[in-house]
């Protein structure tokens, strides 16, 4: 990791960049890179909730300025998820297991970012309070068991079941992945936290990077080629994950 630190700095700053552009805290981009550069679940795991806190916060505060939130939608999921993803934070599950169930959780925005990273709403439909419940609830578990938001799984949802567009999607997700961030750290703690060593300077570079992709996000700017290098970065880890034992 050491003969390779700027590297990953840079890739960092990148992965905070197009996440907080899309309204993402980018846990699931934290983690590739943690997995593709050897470092240890314990450290993973709340060191991306870590980053996440403030490159989520920085998205959501400008696409509320744009006037994408809607309180609504965004009650009824966090009211379930926040709880769960406290749990989840709490439990500990075997390294091996951990990363398999990470490199497939890291399927889904493979998915988002080639596939359907433009799906188009043009109109939305009634949301539902029941299955808001279900889902949040769902997403805030795995949340806080595995170390992501849940922002990246949140965000298809939502544009499937056409609830929201676009904007609004990354307007709800990015303050959805800050609270059950805050919460899986929260359950975490219970159980004895390790950060790195480096964790101040990915704080930063991370805040950097969200931010200046927050700011970009709001506007329209092309992004097919940092989404088609975000994916490949994505699928690598899945690959270290699932089908190595490193």
């Amino acid at each position: 990791m050491t003969d390779y630190l700027y590297l990953f700095y840079g890739l960092l700053f990148l992965v905070a960049f197009f996440y907080a552009s899309v309204g993402h805290g980018g846990a699931s981009g934290y983690l590739a890179l943690m997995a593709i550069f050897g470092m240890a679940p314990e450290v993973m795991k709340p060191t991306a909730l870590l980053l996440n806190l403030f490159v989520s916060l920085i998205a959501f505060i400008q696409f509320y300025r744009g006037g994408h939130f809607i309180l609504r939608i965004f009650l009824p999921l966090a009211i379930a998820s926040v709880p769960m993803a406290f749990v989840g934070g709490m439990m500990h599950i075997d390294s091996g297991l951990y990363k398999k169930i990470l490199g497939v959780l890291l399927l889904i925005p493979v998915a988002r970012f080639l596939f359907f990273a433009n799906t188009p709403v043009d109109e939305t439909r009634k949301t539902s309070v029941a299955l808001s419940l279900l889902i949040g609830g769902s997403i805030g578990f795995l949340s806080g068991l595995i170390g992501i938001g849940g922002g990246v799984i949140l965000s298809p949802v939502l544009l499937f079941l056409k609830w929201t567009d676009q904007k609004q999607t990354a307007a709800i997700s990015a303050l959805f992945i800050f609270v059950n961030s805050l919460s899986g750290l929260a359950g975490q703690f219970t159980k004895g936290i390790q950060f790195n060593n480096n964790m101040v300077w990915c704080v930063a570079i991370a805040f950097v990077g969200g931010l200046c992709g927050a700011y970009f996000g709001a506007l329209r700017f092309k992004q097919s080629i940092l989404k088609n290098i975000l994916a490949l970065v994505l699928l690598l880890a899945v690959y270290k994950l699932i089908f190595t034992h490193a």
